[in-house]
């Protein structure tokens, strides 16, 4: 496995992809001066992903050159994508709520490369006196889990947390974007589902333990591993005029009528098609399940969202 550290590649046990020793992980718990870049899929150099086609980097007013880094996140540059699934899908793997694919604009962001671990989650928790994970004994995860995803946290902690670090929960359309980049693939790896590029095996894994699953923009287990909350609440799509389901398959939007809110890319106890990008679950805030989990968000510095907020 590679790590970028600093500009410089550092090789990390090729036969064991996780990371090397305890110092090593929390290190990263406590925010680490990791500076990951977005890395490129099935084992090619990894480099950074260059600014999306549909937008260069001369039409986003502000945008500094170079873009800066953000320890442990990766830079998803703003434009179009398709998110949801198409009618065709729907004959598939997909469901109605991920219907009609459509074309979204996001705004420049930043996301976390990795889900949020057990280590670094202790240290909100201290800091801030939350409730553990029930899984925990005496408010203290496992020997040798300090990798783990942490998980059994309420959306309302994982949002406390990503404040706690000057984050926020990523949108679902910023989520999916991550996931899938712009070409509408399946998977973050392709449209072809690969158990070797993901974990939804018998139990969650440390953190960046399948690199040949990571996402275009260098996002690491984005399908499997543990599902993730998203910031949005659990809504239908916009429909046109012109989008009507065929007549056999049945809608769905009672399910929308009450307060959920959406977790994103299946967990380590999925079937292969709850792990596609655009497949939807959602659940009230305040659930714990034993296989939901996040990852953190933040705007650019100079993108529309973050001047609309400090106005």
């Amino acid at each position: 496995m590679l790590y970028i550290h600093a500009g410089s590649t550092v090789h990390v046990g090729e036969s064991h992809p996780v990371l090397p020793s305890m110092k090593h992980l929390l290190a990263l718990a406590l925010i680490p001066a990791l500076s990951v870049s977005a890395l490129a899929i099935d084992g090619r150099s990894r480099t950074a992903v260059p600014v999306d086609s549909v937008t260069g980097s001369e039409t986003v007013k502000g945008r500094p050159d170079p873009i800066p880094d953000y320890p442990g996140m990766v830079f998803v540059p703003a434009g179009n994508f398709l998110m949801g699934s198409t009618t065709a899908d729907l004959y598939h793997a997909a469901d109605v709520d991920e219907w009609p694919q459509h074309s979204v604009w996001v705004d420049d962001f930043y996301i976390d490369v990795h889900e949020v671990t057990n280590a670094q989650y202790k240290v909100f928790l201290d800091s801030m006196h939350v409730e553990p994970p029930p899984r925990w004994v005496g408010g203290n995860y496992g020997i040798g889990e300090d990798g783990i995803p942490v998980a059994q946290v309420t959306w309302t902690n994982a949002a406390a947390y990503a404040r706690f670090v000057g984050k926020r929960l990523p949108t679902e359309a910023e989520w999916e974007k991550a996931a899938r980049g712009t070409d509408a693939r399946r998977y973050p790896w392709g449209n072809r589902f690969d158990t070797h590029r993901c974990n939804n095996g018998d139990s969650p894994l440390p953190i960046m333990s399948f690199p040949g699953g990571v996402s275009p923009y260098g996002c690491f287990d984005m399908a499997g591993n543990v599902a993730e909350w998203v910031a949005d609440r659990y809504t239908a799509y916009p429909r046109a005029r012109t989008d009507v389901l065929p007549r056999d398959i049945r809608d769905r939007n009672k399910l929308f009528h009450d307060n959920r809110r959406v977790y994103r890319g299946g967990s380590w106890n999925s079937f292969g098609k709850f792990l596609r990008c655009a497949n939807r679950e959602a659940a009230k805030p305040n659930t714990r399940w034993a296989y939901v989990g996040f990852r953190c968000a933040r705007d650019a510095p100079w993108s529309h969202r973050s001047r609309r907020d400090k106005q």
